[in-house]
């Protein structure tokens, strides 16, 4: 189990959005896609950044990559894991959630594979993302059921990417059943007419200690979000920003398939729920948006205006934010000497000597997903601190710890119910998420459906870099950066001037990209 204490949460056998790789082309992506048991030994990629720099932020990448494909790559029980008869021997491994966690988890599997694992090893993701659905009675496929509902589409998203990244047609088209069915059961009974809100927990907030008194019941001793009143009712920034995703990912499988209708149904659905996110969490006080409405109990419809971090990058990453307003909650946003945090500020019951496990505290994985939004936004310098930030908490010891202290640095797994937490080691998101700025913040990668684009952004002093070795479908590229900035300059593939590395390439290639 979580070491938040989910002892109930149901574990499988036991009983635009460009930027964030969900938007793009509609045509099929058919050409030189991975097969499914290619990569038995994926390709390792090599980092190398300027002289001054290269110790840390190279040496955080490569402890990142052996965290992923060493660490964390582990063999799984067919018998366990298996429930739709799409997991794959070779490679006959998925990636675990981390140290503490044998479990890849649905949340954790779809974002270790959205934030790197398809693009480095391509069928250790897939067998992650199919071990976290379940085929039913009648040969259907969903993502599997438990009591943690709001973190199930998130799958949506990751299984998109994979194909963008991969071209593999027959997971696409197993992939978009599975989505489609889990939205539909979802939207049936977790969709708040009312408000046009998705109810809810938080994406990361599964512990108590994620939220404010209430819905906290200072008399219950129970660190599990919903054994706490009117949680299950609660309507998220993060959850709905997701929910957002989900339905444009959707329409994209949905056009790739040939089912027209069914995307534009998706499309306006989204719409729908960008503007009752509009409507009911932004706060035009402010310049950002707040993180949850109240659904039921004695503060019924009460927006609560903390800042959620996961919340805030998933409304830029996944295009729920216009331009404007993303660049003010970026401008916005709260950063502590440590990183960008879960939620802030302190709830009453918390400090900077005791942070709760879930409020005031860094996890890398956060980080993660607030440097690739400031990067999508055009903040450059903002991706520059979280990138250093989280390369940082790795150099203290050479590992990528679950959480951290936000004012120190130090290991913290942070307070809950009355106690103090352990943060356990080698956390693979806390990895990944460190591989998803470099890949899709430093570098710009874009998976679209003809292939890949760069929309890079480097710091000033940061180069060159070159990123060595880096698989894609039938090919390996050498990407380098040049210059500083994000103004591209000069892009060309193979010494010709190009915006486009063409999906049906093979072999070796060279891509520079001078910024300026």
């Amino acid at each position: 189990m979580r070491s938040d204490g989910l002892s109930r949460r149901h574990l499988l056998g036991a009983a635009g959005l460009v930027a964030a790789g969900v938007a793009g082309a509609p045509e099929v992506a058919a050409a030189a896609p991975r097969t499914a048991g290619a990569d038995v030994t994926p390709a390792r990629p090599e980092i190398e950044f300027a002289p001054d720099v290269d110790d840390l932020l190279g040496g955080a990448y490569r402890a990142a990559l052996g965290n992923l494909l060493d660490t964390n790559t582990v063999a799984y029980d067919p018998a366990v894991y298996d429930r739709t008869g799409l997991l794959t021997d070779p490679p006959g491994t998925f990636f675990r959630a981390g140290g503490g966690y044998e479990q890849p988890w649905t949340r954790d599997a779809a974002t270790n594979s959205w934030n790197a694992g398809s693009l480095l090893a391509p069928a250790v993701a897939r067998n992650t993302l199919w071990a976290v659905c379940e085929r039913r009675a009648d040969g259907s496929l969903l993502v599997q059921r438990d009591n943690q509902w709001w973190d199930q589409i998130v799958w949506a998203i990751a299984a998109w990417h994979h194909h963008l990244v991969t071209g593999d047609r027959a997971f696409l088209t197993d992939a978009y059943a599975c989505a489609a069915a889990t939205l539909g059961l979802l939207r049936a009974t977790r969709h708040d007419p009312a408000y046009g809100l998705f109810r809810g927990p938080a994406y990361m907030q599964d512990g108590i200690a994620g939220y404010p008194s209430p819905p906290y019941d200072p008399a219950n001793d129970s660190s599990f979000v919903l054994d706490h009143p009117h949680t299950d009712t609660l309507m998220c920034l993060s959850t709905n920003c997701v929910y957002h995703g989900a339905y444009l990912a959707l329409a994209a499988m949905a056009d790739a398939v040939g089912e027209h209708a069914a995307a534009g149904r998706y499309r306006a659905a989204a719409a729908d729920l960008r503007a009752a996110i509009d409507r009911h969490l932004w706060r035009p006080d402010a310049g950002t948006y707040g993180y949850f409405v109240h659904g039921a109990g004695e503060r019924a419809g009460t927006l609560e205006t903390y800042q959620e971090g996961a919340g805030l990058a998933f409304a830029v990453l996944f295009g729920v934010a216009s331009p404007g307003r993303a660049r003010s909650v970026l401008a916005t946003l709260h950063h502590e000497p440590y990183g960008a945090v879960n939620v802030w500020p302190h709830f009453a019951r918390f400090d900077d000597a005791h942070p709760g496990r879930h409020n005031v505290i860094v996890w890398p994985m956060v980080v993660g997903m607030v440097g690739h939004a400031a990067a999508a936004a055009g903040r450059t310098d903002l991706l520059a601190r979280a990138i250093g930030d989280v390369a940082r908490l790795w150099r203290a010891d050479g590992h990528f710890w679950e959480l951290y202290n936000a004012r120190t640095g130090a290991v913290d797994g942070g307070w809950q119910v009355g106690r103090h937490w352990p943060a356990e080691p080698d956390q693979t998101w806390s990895a990944t998420g460190y591989l998803r700025m470099v890949h899709d913040g430093l570098f710009g990668i874009r998976c679209t459906p003809t292939g890949l684009r760069f929309a890079p952004s480097l710091p000033d002093g940061w180069g060159p870099v070159t990123l060595r070795g880096l698989a894609y479908r039938g090919m390996t590229l050498d990407v380098t950066l040049t210059g500083a900035g994000r103004r591209l300059v000069s892009s060309t593939v193979d010494g010709r001037r190009a915006d486009l590395v063409r999906a049906d390439l093979t072999g070796h290639h060279t891509v520079r990209l001078a910024l300026g």
